[in-house]
């Protein structure tokens, strides 16, 4: 029997997938807020069609 954890993440920025060729806007963004501690990933929403930085919080 496998056990799973429920974990939820938490949006901190939204960014639009079309931005000009070379701009890494949302990866800028998540190595700054890791460089401030947060652990913060960039994931990309295809409903949306927007770059979200995220991070993971535990919930219980």
């Amino acid at each position: 029997m496998a056990t799973t954890s429920t974990q939820a993440r938490t949006v901190l920025e939204r960014f639009p997938a079309g931005g000009p060729r070379g701009s890494w806007p949302a990866e800028e963004y998540a190595a700054a807020q890791r460089a401030q501690g947060t652990n913060a990933q960039v994931v990309m929403d295809l409903r949306t069609d927007q770059f979200l930085v995220v991070t993971d919080t535990t919930t219980q």
